[in-house]
């Protein structure tokens, strides 16, 4: 079998989906066997992962011409008449028209455009439509990164079940290894993410602030991620110094394992997540969390965070003193995240579900 990976995302400043992809091809490349890999739109996966940049960045982004030009309906058969010998085409979010292949596979691995359009501009929302009529629609075959993520495209968009197999994202394995380190000067609760609406990070910082001032003297909370949509306001705030909060903007892949393994805790209040690598990273360390208790959060967590209403500033601030006043709680709960993604979440075991799957269709 050959198998065309579309890149395009790696080419973006962008964060989960460029993660996926970066792990994945290399995990797929590691396991393949006799099957053969090839990478659309004319590139190979990046020597290094890098959320705030993109490839067209650093070098002349011709492929992002290229790849814009191949979603032009007008354009469509030049875009058939480059990728010739695919037996299988795995679309990212960036394809909006698939050229033909025998088989046809891509990703769901949100449906924000549809439940939460507010938090995307219309162009995305947009491309979001075009992208699931032309391709999730026309799959053989479709991947969900989470039964959450799943469910929503089956009740929003009427899609077969039977076509959706749940293959969770997988943790780099540094995030595994790493030891519990004081990488700060003081105990810290960590949030990582790219700072926008969907991430509720001024609920957080309301929160936060709402603790007992012996709360606020002995712990910090570090807020790690790059600006992102509509972050202007949220960005402005972080940066007036609010009591005990740090703001470190981007943490590239190296220093985040450490970071997240030298938390006391972690706080993820996201309003919609289709799978969350930060809590999933979290628990590979064994560091607790609090996280919310919507779409796919509670089922990523497995029983190892304490579940909020992300809109409610009240049972955030109550879950943040409940975890930072009780070292046996963070034990617990630490515990049973690290046998979890273990368990569930390794890149390895990964990309063999998802050779299976390619077998399969």
């Amino acid at each position: 079998m050959r198998l065309t990976l579309d890149l395009t995302p790696t080419l973006l400043r962008s964060a989960g989906v460029k993660n996926h992809l970066y792990y994945w091809s290399r995990a797929l490349a590691a396991t393949r066997g006799d099957h053969a890999m090839d990478y659309y739109p004319f590139a190979n996966p990046p020597d290094s992962l890098d959320h705030d940049s993109g490839v067209e960045s650093g070098i002349p982004n011709w492929r992002l011409f290229l790849v814009a030009a191949m979603n032009l309906p007008a354009l469509h058969p030049f875009a058939q008449a480059v990728v010739p010998g695919m037996d299988v085409l795995h679309g990212s979010p960036q394809l909006r028209i698939a050229p033909r292949t025998r088989i046809l596979t891509s990703h769901i691995h949100d449906l924000t455009c549809w439940l939460m359009p507010e938090f995307h501009t219309i162009a995305n929302v947009k491309a979001a439509h075009q992208m699931a009529e032309n391709v999730w629609r026309r799959a053989q075959g479709l991947i969900a990164v989470s039964s959450s993520a799943k469910n929503d495209a089956v009740r929003l968009l009427g899609l077969n079940p039977a076509r959706i197999e749940v293959i969770y994202h997988g943790v780099p394995e540094q995030f595994f290894s790493t030891e519990p380190a004081r990488v700060r000067d003081r105990p810290y609760v960590l949030n990582v993410g790219t700072i926008e609406p969907r991430k509720n990070i001024d609920r957080l910082l309301d929160a936060w602030k709402s603790l007992p001032s012996d709360v606020l003297d002995a712990f910090d909370l570090v807020i790690a991620g790059p600006a992102g949509w509509k972050s202007e306001a949220t960005l402005a705030r972080l940066k007036t110094g609010q009591r005990s909060v740090r703001y470190l903007g981007y943490v590239d892949e190296q220093n985040l394992a450490a970071l997240t393994a030298g938390a006391t805790a972690h706080a993820y209040p996201s309003l919609y997540e289709g799978f969350g690598f930060p809590l999933a990273q979290a628990m590979a360390c064994g560091t607790a969390s609090v996280t919310s208790n919507v779409s796919s959060m509670p089922e990523v967590a497995a029983g190892s965070a304490l579940l909020v209403d992300p809109q409610s500033v009240e049972e955030l601030r109550c879950a943040l003193l409940k975890l930072l006043t009780s070292d046996a709680l963070r034990q617990e709960l630490g515990a049973i995240g690290k046998a979890h993604a273990r368990k569930y979440y390794r890149w390895d075991a990964v990309a063999r579900q998802s050779w299976r799957f390619f077998e399969r269709i």
